[in-house]
């Protein structure tokens, strides 16, 4: 039996004597009903995957501080006719704006827009690489949230809940699914653009599972992993000693209490000590060929987005599960150069235009593309107004946050490719056609996996909770699938 299923089973079978202790009030039927639930979990996940998945692994690009829809997807001619014109007031009614006060003005699209593609899908001047893939991809134009600020719409989009302490879409993955590698973490991230997202590490923490299934940070420089390798003097054989006398030690203990969190402590010192040799390789850019670097623009030995695309690629092919990349930088309210849309935007779409299109690419032609899916989103879209700080037009243009409508876009395993689904009004701003919630994307998600978002459950504080949320309602959005 594997690290991995050890401890799911002894998350469902072993208590600490504490924990024991402190339940017992509820005499021999609760203890039933508890051992009754752990061992329905434990068949649970034995029976996974439910069905035939269309695609293995995910790489999620986030663009994190969210882009706006209107400057690269979603055209409004109706809308540019109505820029400079005060806002009409319906639309301010009973909304909840993070900077916009009184009535701002509309602002249309400051870049050109062009239909692309046998599919016609509309695209801006902003991405002049991504054009030639757009039929590769699925456009859903619908999606929506109940949060208007970064951290609470982070949280909500990648764990399906905005409030801390839920367990990640890479870490749902992990639990369910395990991990094809043996000697690189099952879900890696990578950040660029110099700062993690507004929600912190929490977008890809385990919540209320088990530590062992959390993201694992890594970087596009250096070390992939901080203090991965040994230390000076300290050789490889006297590592393995030391680590079998501590997995001695560890294991006493686990015998003793239960504990599953020291499984994944013995799992989390092995896993780095294989990593030391297969990690530096997977991450060691030199080994693609220069026309591979021209195709991403990477930058080896930089933090980039571009290195982050390639780096993708090269753990796909190592059979790494989740891959999630988080790029900083895209709040663009105006309040400042770096976050205007006719100044910052323009210098974040560059960055990320040329990989994310070759990333899609390299992956068809290594014949990866066909299992492998690709999301790209922000966490909200952008109002149809031009954001007015106390009242007055600002020096830069921008947009506030506008949690009813944006923009994602899916390419490969299980998706069809070349459409679009959804819509919004005639001014992008309200989603009005087959609108899509986060938990109907993480439905549809897990679906594509091959996993049937309601069966895939962890029992806590009462609940039988999903990421695709116990509460709300949500559903497999089966149109945009192949």
């Amino acid at each position: 039996m594997n690290i991995k299923h050890e401890i799911q089973l002894r998350t469902f079978q072993a208590e600490t004597r504490r924990h024991f202790l402190t339940g017992c009030s509820l005499g021999l039927a609760g203890t039933w009903c508890a051992l009754q639930n752990r061992t329905a979990h434990a068949e649970q996940l034995a029976e996974l995957p439910h069905h035939a998945p269309r695609a293995k692994r995910v790489i999620y690009l986030h663009m994190a501080g969210s882009p706006s829809q209107l400057e690269l997807f979603d055209y409004k001619p109706e809308l540019q006719r109505l820029t400079g014109k005060d806002c009409p007031q319906a639309f301010l009614e009973g909304k909840r704006f993070a900077f916009i006060q009184g009535v701002p003005q509309m602002l249309g699209t400051i870049f050109p827009f062009e239909q692309v593609g046998d599919s016609g899908a509309w695209v801006s001047d902003r991405l002049p690489h991504f054009k030639t893939v757009a039929d590769k991809v699925c456009f859903v134009k619908s999606m929506h949230t109940t949060q208007f600020n970064h951290g609470p719409a982070q949280l909500l989009l990648h764990t399906g809940n905005q409030n801390l302490g839920a367990a990640s879409f890479g870490s749902w993955l992990m639990y369910g699914l395990g991990s094809e590698s043996e000697n690189l973490p099952g879900f890696v991230v990578l950040i660029s653009g110099g700062k993690v997202p507004s929600a912190g590490k929490s977008v890809w923490g385990s919540g209320y599972l088990p530590s062992v299934f959390q993201g694992v940070q890594c970087r596009s420089q250096g070390d992939p992993v901080l203090f991965l390798s040994n230390p000076a003097d300290v050789t490889s054989v006297e590592r393995r000693k030391m680590l079998d006398a501590i997995e001695r030690i560890n294991q006493m203990t686990y015998q003793a209490t239960g504990d599953p969190e020291i499984l994944t402590r013995i799992a989390q010192y092995e896993m780095a000590f294989r990593m030391q040799t297969s990690a530096s390789e997977a991450f060691d850019l030199s080994q693609e060929s220069g026309a591979t670097h021209a195709s991403y623009g990477t930058e080896p030995g930089k933090e980039s987005f571009a290195n982050n695309c390639l780096l993708a690629r090269r753990l796909a092919e190592r059979g790494v599960r989740f891959i999630q990349l988080f790029h900083w930088g895209w709040d663009a309210h105006g309040a400042s150069a770096s976050e205007a849309l006719n100044a910052g935007f323009k210098d974040r779409c560059r960055e990320v235009d040329r990989p994310m299109t070759a990333l899609l690419m390299d992956l068809e032609q290594r014949g990866l593309l066909q299992d492998t899916l690709i999301v790209w989103s922000g966490e909200f879209g952008r109002t149809s107004m031009r954001e007015n700080r106390g009242g007055k037009e600002m020096k830069f243009v921008g947009r506030d946050h506008n949690p009813s409508a944006f923009t994602i876009w899916l390419a490969g395993g299980g998706v069809q490719s070349g459409s679009t689904y959804g819509a919004t009004d005639e001014l992008g701003y309200e989603s009005v056609e087959n609108p899509v919630s986060p938990h109907d994307l993480h439905a549809t998600l897990l679906h594509i996996l091959g996993i049937d978002h309601k069966r895939l459950t962890y029992f806590y504080q009462g609940l039988h909770q999903r990421l695709s949320n116990v509460t709300k309602p949500s559903r497999v959005v089966t149109e945009i699938l192949s």
